[in-house]
């Protein structure tokens, strides 16, 4: 259990900051910009609970946080350490979730960016931490503002499986996104041999894999919520909202499924311009064949006559050196034709 609590994450200058949706069926309120005591003051455990933390740089109120809600240590080390992957843990009434949420790359980028997102549920409460601001949540604010659908009619579990599945979106959005590149860098190997083809094709492959890692971690966590459906100790799951969960499950099996289908479609265009590669030195190589049978006999006909001996009788022909070339100029000429009939070249 770690007792000394610092943020390992590159945001460093994002100033810590709390909001807080409580709401039910009926009513909702909405707090800005909270201070610890302003925290403490508007929470309602006979209602539902939101609050989203982002700025993960005062260790001070994240400690806070977490006395308030009264988690350990050792969750609050792992909400401010970037570096751990996803995870699920358990833990007396409350389950904390870690994920690795993708930030689109922009569409003259082939980088892709990952931010943690946290996550305490406990009855009456979920809490999110984010690095920084992003827009993940904002439709989930306003389908609370707006009463649309039956997230306010629900507990917070439910909120959490929204929370989620906004989180897996983003891999949606990020996936179509790299197979929009991927077409194209798949057409460009058919008719190109620049080795920044190659390049592209690593570059993606890498980002397919990175990906792969963020989302089988994700796998693996949601299969053991499933785990928890007959768990009489850990009662913040309703039971009719496993299957909530147990639908992000079958999500992550696309995704990786969808991620397994790019990547043979990379290793297709890889093959593809190594053989594009291959066939264009095979067509030079043929080229040099070709023309040095050409010469071949031409060659050994000079060689012949740059002998230095007397008794040649050609050596003293009035047009011995005309009919010489003729013959080699004939010569070239029947190759060339015959190759041609051949088609071998």
């Amino acid at each position: 259990m770690p007792t000394f609590l610092e943020y390992t994450g590159i945001y460093k200058d994002v100033k810590t900051e709390m909001q807080l949706f409580v709401y039910d069926n009926n009513d909702l309120t909405e707090c800005e910009s909270l201070t610890f005591l302003q925290l403490s003051q508007n929470v309602d455990f006979t209602k539902q609970n939101w609050l989203n933390i982002h700025g993960l740089n005062e260790i001070s109120t994240i400690k806070e946080v977490g006395d308030f809600l009264n988690v350990d240590n050792f969750m609050l080390g792992d909400i401010l350490n970037t570096t751990k992957r996803t995870k699920l843990d358990e833990y007396h009434d409350v389950l904390f979730f870690n994920v690795k949420s993708i930030l689109p790359a922009s569409p003259n980028s082939d980088e892709i960016n990952v931010e943690q997102i946290s996550f305490l549920l406990k009855n009456g409460i979920v809490t999110s931490f984010q690095e920084k601001k992003s827009d993940f949540f904002a439709h989930l604010r306003e389908r609370l503002r707006t009463h649309s659908g039956i997230v306010r009619e629900k507990k917070t579990d439910y909120l959490l499986y929204l929370l989620l599945d906004a989180i897996m979106e983003n891999f949606y959005i990020t996936i179509e996104n790299e197979e929009d590149k991927v077409e194209k860098i798949i057409n460009l190997a058919k008719t190109s041999t620049n080795l920044s083809v190659l390049e592209q094709i690593e570059k993606h492959r890498d980002n397919f894999n990175f990906l792969k890692r963020g989302i089988i971690p994700l796998r693996d966590s949601l299969y053991s919520i499933k785990s928890m459906k007959d768990d009489n100790v850990f009662n913040a799951i309703e039971k009719e909202n496993y299957s909530f969960f147990d639908r992000l499950h079958q999500k992550c099996l696309e995704l990786l499924e969808q991620i397994e289908y790019d990547l043979a479609a990379l290793h297709s265009a890889s093959d593809y311009f190594f053989s594009s590669q291959s066939h264009k030195m095979n067509e030079v190589m043929k080229t040099l064949t070709v023309v040095s049978v050409f010469f071949m006999p031409l060659t050994f006909i000079v060689g012949v006559y740059g002998m230095n001996f007397d008794n040649m009788p050609e050596l003293h022909w009035k047009y011995g050196y005309f009919i010489i070339l003729g013959a080699m100029v004939f010569m070239l000429i029947f190759m060339i034709i015959y190759f041609k009939w051949k088609k071998w070249y």
